[in-house]
């Protein structure tokens, strides 16, 4: 009888979770941190909204419902938005957890002054406070448990996945790197600032980036970061050429990875690659190898034209349903590392 009763409570779990909506909230910046924008099941009526270029169907601010009481940190790319990993936030929701994004500081689509290793060198504290604030919440800290937390980051957010894993890095192990591959892989050195595009003027450009990185990031102190409550990590993509590869043979918690085989940001080669390589219990989640450094935003945003296009937009036969299969990979990879 009491296996009945225990199967016909998660029965009416399930059940709950199929008919219940994705909320939407934000809690507000304070003068020390960003907003931290929160996804979770709701038992309130889902809208359309409007959501910077997107619209999406949420319940704003709607009455949040018990899941599966584990929390998942989203770490968005640089210049990144809540947003554009709504899809995964979906899919997570809809299998029971609680998804919470931080607005990295300085490295956002409201403000993107300072990408690269300043702003990885506090983002991991920035993810641990974004789990702190939920924990705080009147509405989420009586549905949540947060000694086993996920934890997903998209490029510069899979830096911060990395970096949560267990993996060291610096930023002078940034700078030995484009000293070294800075043609080959020009855009994860400088980013948006520009591009080459094989004339006369390509030399001075890649001069004068390393004279910038090499004034900027000479610290060769490894950044080493650690949250106990982080049970499980996925990195998508991730910026990685800066990792010492030793740190990540065996990570402290399970990591999964994410790849796309046509990034033109972060060539593969230099940074996922290398992780699959030096990694001995990593998990290959997906590979989309007709898939662009883009690739995991989803939805994808529209209207993006000029290098950002080229860099973000989705190669031609890219066919998004290999998306939609990665986040389901994703979210079944958190449920056998924090579940039960």
């Amino acid at each position: 009888m009491q296996g009945l009763r225990w199967a016909g409570l998660v029965l009416a779990w399930l059940c709950g979770l199929a008919h219940a909506s994705m909320g939407l909230t934000e809690l507000p910046a304070t003068a020390q941190e960003g907003p931290v924008t929160i996804y979770y099941p709701s038992d309130s009526a889902s809208r359309p909204e409007p959501r910077g270029r997107f619209v999406l169907d949420v319940a704003a601010d709607g009455h949040p419902v018990p899941g599966n009481g584990r929390l998942v940190v989203i770490s968005h790319g640089s210049g990144g938005a809540p947003w554009v990993h709504a899809d995964l936030a979906r899919e997570l929701v809809e299998a029971g957890f609680v998804v919470a994004m931080p607005l990295h500081h300085a490295d956002n689509y409201l403000d993107p002054s300072d990408p690269g290793p300043d702003s990885w060198t506090i983002r991991p504290a920035e993810v641990s406070r974004a789990i702190d604030a939920v924990g705080h919440d009147p509405r989420f800290a009586p549905l949540l448990r947060l000694d086993k937390v996920g934890m997903f980051g998209m490029s510069a957010g899979g830096h911060t996945a990395l970096s949560l894993a267990g993996g060291r890095w610096s930023p002078a192990r940034f700078a030995r790197h484009c000293d070294a591959h800075i043609a080959e892989d020009f855009q994860s050195c400088v980013g948006l600032i520009t591009e080459q595009t094989g004339g006369p003027l390509d030399g001075l450009k890649r001069w004068l980036a390393l004279r910038v990185i090499h004034f900027r990031f000479d610290d060769d102190t490894p950044r080493v970061d650690h949250d106990p409550r982080i049970a499980a990590v996925v990195a998508g993509v991730p910026a990685a050429a800066d990792f010492d590869m030793d740190s990540l043979v065996r990570p402290a918690v399970p990591l999964g990875l994410v790849t796309a085989g046509r990034d033109l940001w972060l060539t593969p080669r230099f940074h996922a690659d290398q992780v699959l390589a030096a990694c001995q219990t990593c998990e290959h989640l997906a590979d989309l190898p007709d898939g662009g450094h883009g690739a995991l935003l989803s939805p994808p945003p529209p209207g993006l034209h000029g290098l950002v296009g080229e860099l973000l937009n989705d190669p031609p036969g890219f066919d998004r349903a290999e998306v939609a299969e990665a986040h389901h990979k994703i979210t079944a990879f958190f449920q056998r590392h924090l579940l039960p």
